[in-house]
């Protein structure tokens, strides 16, 4: 697995990934400042309406508590970009890896796995559903877990192993739908979901680092293409039903 990590980090700053990687850290910071500018509207509006009808509808007793968390709403909606930045950078990186996830598995399949038949792409619209599908749960998972970050320090424990689980998750599928139907990758997410668990906790410390975060789809992508090689083996006839079942 570190072997695996390894090679992703070095063939990240190879010529062959370089447009890739700065197409992808473009996409990342156009979805990022959007998605952040809405958050913090969002917040801003709960400090200063959500609060007035949310007691409306729980009824006068909830007055106290939901004082409380308009404060600290408020608080966060004062962050703004900065906050959105950090914490949607998972679900940013869901998306962005859905748009060049075969881009990547070509190189990293090409250099390192010649001897071996290639990946069929994904076909689009299931990469974008994919991305999209990750990002939204990733997006709730965070908004259940918000209120432990603002109050007590587990809730960033709690941030770090849910983006293990969800950028594991998501990678390895992908690169295993190269290979596999849908139904057959997903099944050998969850045969390996320990393993897989461990090495999105390597994804999970690269999508902290500020700055970057940014080349995470790359990084993400490539080493989960070294994973799916090695717990599939040398078995390049899948090739041959994942591309009858497109």
């Amino acid at each position: 697995m570190l072997d695996a990590a390894v090679k992703a980090l070095s063939q990240m700053i190879s010529p062959p990934m370089r447009s890739i990687l700065w197409r992808s850290i473009g996409v990342a910071l156009v979805l990022i400042t959007a998605l952040a500018i809405g958050l913090q509207r969002l917040l801003s509006w709960f400090a200063t309406y959500g609060e007035a009808w949310l007691e409306g509808l729980l009824g006068p007793g909830w007055h106290s508590s939901l004082e409380v968390l308009s404060w600290i709403v408020s608080i966060a909606a004062g962050l703004g970009v900065v906050f959105g930045g950090v914490f949607l950078m998972p679900a940013i990186t869901s998306l962005v890896a859905s748009l060049f996830v075969d881009d990547v598995a070509d190189i990293v399949e090409r250099e390192h796995y010649p001897a071996e038949r290639p990946g069929v792409a994904l076909p689009f619209g299931q990469a974008i559903y994919e991305g999209v599908k990750t990002a939204l749960l990733t997006i709730l998972v965070y908004l259940v877990a918000l209120p432990l970050v603002l109050v007590a320090g587990a809730g960033f424990l709690v941030f770090f192993l849910a983006a293990a689980w969800l950028l594991g998750r998501e990678y390895f599928e992908l690169a295993a739908m190269r290979f596999r139907s849908p139904e057959e990758a997903k099944a050998m997410r969850r045969d390996n979901a320990a393993t897989i668990f461990t090495a999105g906790l390597f994804i999970a410390a690269f999508v902290s680092i500020p700055i970057v975060n940014l080349a995470t789809p790359i990084f993400g992508m490539a080493f989960m293409v070294h994973m799916h090689k090695r717990l599939s083996g040398p078995r390049s006839e899948l090739i041959e039903p994942a591309r009858q079942m497109r």
